[in-house]
């Protein structure tokens, strides 16, 4: 059986997703996301770090897993029973199967055959939870869960598999048969299935008055070679049978791992969902367009981990754009221009994942990568210069990106002077845009944006970080054209005259 809560047509790999984007979580604090969707709990902050960083670009798998979070808010309760009680069956298997340390064959199987009898009690919850709360589920992905567990794990299947575990006990013994090879040596052992007549002989054969059924033999006690043959012959008829229930039980494993797994995610989502609710900051259930379209269109858009780290709401931005390549964010110092760029990455992060965004409405388009090119600190090292070190960066960057990909500068090409600075941006920035790069570029390279200013492109959008007259600070970011300050003095005159 298939999970299918994540994709409608295949389980997530979790195995594959292994290397992360430092510069990602670094550049956006993603890591105060996850920290608050995992409420301190290491799996789900696995999980959810997994899930969020291989964000998907496929319209229809968003839009699935919109709905089944949706189904995860609305039945809560439910969805948590679901949850622990897979984490009950793989904490069963820990502590109790000692025979998969074993390498004797009976010990094996005596093993698996306890193993599968306390999956068959977790696997009939489960069924009981599908068929009791079926109805209350809308989305795709729950209905197409629980429909594959009534179908699967029948009454008919209960019934076979206990009756087949409980012969699997052998208490009657062991049937075999086998044939005379070299040497009058057997070979071709086969485990039988209990004959109910041989059974019925067997048992009536030990009463007094009757005879066996059958020629018998018995071994002394101290016949330590017949019994390690005896028990050689046994381990041979079993093997096959041992090694299939061990693998049967791998397989239930594998399922109540995946379960857990992708409802780990949706779990760390609702954390997230109750810790802005509580904090009474908005959010929506974004509306995605396709990777080759152009649309910006949000409300009350705010940096997710600043207001998680305040704890308390924080200043939201709007935005109305259609067919723009290139954002240019220019303005005031310290006015929100970062805290507004992390805020577009996070958004778009959250939406590709399935789930809701920190805004009031928003509505964008996919795409293939997001990726970040944010100013670093001088290299402690000496190593380089900060200006190789962020051209390295960047080659890095051009080497992996793709069309239809989100790069977010933040003082890109600021650690040289304004002239040259700025001759390295065009170039760059041109050349990406022209291969359908979709740039937002916070910078205070003046020549820069009043070169692309001066051209009046349609598909570029110039920001600004609001300034009032007297100097303060809106933190709103609005349209307006590039000015040749980002006013430092006001910040000079606020440290020095106080």
């Amino acid at each position: 059986m298939k999970v299918l809560l994540l994709y409608p047509d295949q389980n997530f790999n979790f195995k594959s997703h292994e290397e992360y984007n430092d510069d990602l979580i670094r550049d956006l604090g993603l890591d105060v996301i996850f920290e608050a969707m995992a409420k301190k709990d290491a799996f789900i902050y696995d999980i959810v770090k997994k899930v969020l960083l291989s964000y998907e670009n496929d319209l229809s798998t968003i839009l699935y897993r919109q709905d089944i979070f949706k189904d995860c808010i609305n039945n809560k309760p439910i969805v948590e029973r679901i949850y622990n009680l897979a984490i009950d069956a793989i904490e069963t298997k820990k502590k109790s199967w000692l025979g998969i340390f074993s390498t004797n064959v009976s010990s094996l199987l005596s093993s698996s055959v306890s193993l599968l009898k306390m999956f068959l009690k977790f696997l009939r919850e489960v069924r009981s939870i599908s068929d009791e709360y079926y109805e209350k589920f809308d989305s795709t992905g729950f209905r197409k869960l629980f429909s594959t567990i009534k179908k699967e794990l029948t009454e008919e299947f209960f019934s076979t598999a206990e009756k087949q575990l409980k012969d699997l006990t052998f208490e009657s013994g062991f049937f075999i048969k086998a044939k005379l090879g070299p040497g009058i040596e057997g070979k071709d052992y086969q485990l039988l299935k209990p004959n109910k007549k041989v059974l019925i002989k067997k048992r009536l054969s030990k009463l007094a008055f009757l005879k066996p059924p059958s020629y018998t033999f018995s071994l002394h006690p101290r016949d330590d070679a017949g019994i390690e043959t005896l028990t050689n012959i046994r381990e041979r008829s079993i093997n096959q049978i041992a090694k299939t229930l061990a693998n049967a039980g791998d397989h239930i494993l594998e399922f109540f791992i995946q379960l857990r797994s992708e409802l780990a995610f949706y779990m760390g989502a609702i954390n997230l969902y109750e810790k802005l609710s509580n904090l009474n900051a908005p959010f929506c259930f974004p509306e995605p367009y396709d990777l080759d379209r152009r649309v910006r269109k949000f409300t009350g858009l705010y940096d997710v981990s600043l207001a998680l780290a305040k704890g308390k709401t924080v200043i939201g931005n709007e935005l109305n754009a259609t067919g723009k390549d290139l954002f240019i964010i220019t303005g005031a110092n310290r006015g929100g221009k970062t805290t507004f760029l992390r805020s577009i990455g996070q958004a778009q992060i959250l939406m590709q994942s399935g789930i809701f965004v920190p805004a009031i409405y928003f509505s964008t388009n996919i795409n293939k990568k997001i990726v970040t090119h944010f100013y670093r600190k001088e290299d402690p090292q000496l190593e380089s210069g900060k200006l190789d070190e962020e051209l390295r960066r960047f080659d890095r960057i051009v080497s992996n990106i793709k069309p239809n990909s989100l790069l977010l500068l933040n003082e890109s090409f600021s650690s040289t002077n304004e002239r040259e600075g700025s001759e390295i941006a065009v170039g760059i920035i041109k050349a990406l845009i022209e291969n359908k790069i979709e740039v937002f570029y916070v910078t205070h390279l003046y020549e820069f944006a009043k070169h692309f200013y001066d051209k009046n492109l349609e598909n570029v959008l110039f920001l600004r970080a609001e300034r009032k007259e007297d100097g303060r600070r809106t933190f709103k970011i609005l349209e307006g054209e590039p000015l040749p300050t980002s006013y430092a003095k006001d910040l000079y005159e606020k440290i020095f005259n106080n």
